[in-house]
């Protein structure tokens, strides 16, 4: 298999690596660049646990070839703590108790983060539907509708 060099700047850092052109996003960043704060559940985008943004947008990363992120901006889980302080909506799913077992965590954060980027103001409804692709088996989502609100008024 044919290795391509690519260019790929993540949480703010450009990486130049050689990647087989089969090589997912997220083995790319969890085996090449070890930042293991994205999950790997599914590899069929139905839980979320992978998403990151891809210039911006929440994509899953379990289904974007690591060859198509050339160029391109990429923010993880990693990138939400800025100069040691949590974001907001890290700190909303701490002060709402939006997590049990965490798995599914980083895919909501960056889920919601992009929802908030969108969306300052969103109804519940709006929440609701912005997580739907993400999967969590321990919170029943109530709390992490509360905690996704707690980050929209810090952030007003």
């Amino acid at each position: 298999m044919a290795a391509h060099k690519i260019r790929v700047t993540v949480n703010g850092t450009l990486h130049e690596v050689e990647v087989e052109s089969r090589l997912l996003l997220v083995h790319l960043l969890r085996d090449v660049l070890r930042l293991t704060g994205t999950h790997i559940g599914c590899d069929t985008t139905h839980c979320g646990a992978c998403t990151v943004l891809l210039d911006g947008e929440a994509v899953k990363s379990c289904t974007v070839l690591a060859v198509q992120a050339d160029g391109r901006q990429l923010m993880t889980v990693e990138g939400l703590e800025q100069d040691g302080r949590l974001h907001p909506i890290q700190e909303g799913f701490w002060q709402e108790h939006g997590l049990q077992c965490g798995f599914c965590t980083p895919g909501m954060l960056m889920t919601s983060y992009a929802l908030l980027k969108r969306n300052p103001k969103p109804s519940e409804t709006e929440i609701r539907q912005a997580i739907s692709g993400n999967l969590c088996r321990c919170t029943g989502y109530v709390n992490i509708v509360k905690a996704v609100q707690y980050a929209a008024a810090k952030q007003q």
